[in-house]
């Protein structure tokens, strides 16, 4: 029934992902690039400053995406004892982690023109702060311990907290003042942001998201070799 957990069939079909999604990454990244740099048109307030919206924006959306992610398959896997939705979980974090501190990074640089400051303990600046430190801390847990249901156990409980913030850091321009404007983007509704400056938007989104997924599927390769390794014929 579980034979799609099997290392040797996951490896199988994973091991040969990353050349094919680094090709559409490098071409949806190229088509971006173009579309942001050079198409899309200077804001009439923040000039060019503006473009590092196209790395910020992207950056933190994914950051909340991977992290929903690794919480509702922690939560999966715990219930339903599934250890690869564990694996899968640990193999997206460093992605995660990564485009986490690419937000806080470039919404630095970007708060230095816009708000005269490099930072500010404004309510999304901060909550994107404490989701960085949740993930350090997820990746630490997997780096300290070494019993498995220890493990998910503690990584369970550090994504239902950390998931709490999630929709603190999405909302909090809406529900407090900040200095951070409100949404330009709405899905149920008109978006306020120029179809000229949404469409790289969507491009460099979809290009980030295609390099999570190459972390990932390096990382997730990595672990099932590992298990290959030791001689394990199941997950």
């Amino acid at each position: 029934m579980f034979k799609f957990l099997e290392p040797n069939r996951i490896f199988s079909i994973t091991s040969r992902a990353p050349k094919y999604v680094l090709v559409l990454f490098v071409i949806v990244l190229t088509i971006g690039l173009i579309e942001s740099l050079i198409l899309s048109p200077e804001d009439y307030k923040q000039g060019h400053s503006v473009r590092i919206m196209y790395v910020h924006v992207p950056a933190a959306w994914i950051t909340l995406g991977i992290f929903s992610t690794i919480t509702l398959l922690s939560i999966f896997g715990y219930i339903f004892k599934l250890r690869n939705f564990f694996l899968i979980s640990k193999s997206f974090a460093p992605s995660g982690f990564i485009f986490n501190l690419i937000a806080l990074v470039t919404g630095s640089i970007w708060g230095k023109p816009t708000w005269g400051t490099w930072w500010a303990w404004d309510a999304r600046i901060t909550s994107m702060l404490i989701l960085a430190l949740f993930y350090l801390i997820y990746l630490l847990a997997w780096r300290i311990y070494e019993n498995k249901d220890q493990v998910y156990k503690i990584t369970s409980i550090i994504t239902i907290l950390g998931i709490i913030n999630v929709p603190i850091t999405k909302y909090s321009v809406d529900w407090w003042n900040t200095l951070h404007q409100p949404a330009s983007i709405n899905i149920l509704s008109k978006s306020s942001i120029h179809s000229s400056m949404l469409f790289p938007l969507i491009i460099m989104t979809a290009a980030f998201a295609l390099f999570s997924v190459l972390i990932f599927l390096m990382k997730y390769n990595t672990e099932l070799i590992k298990i290959k390794n030791k001689g394990l014929d199941r997950l």
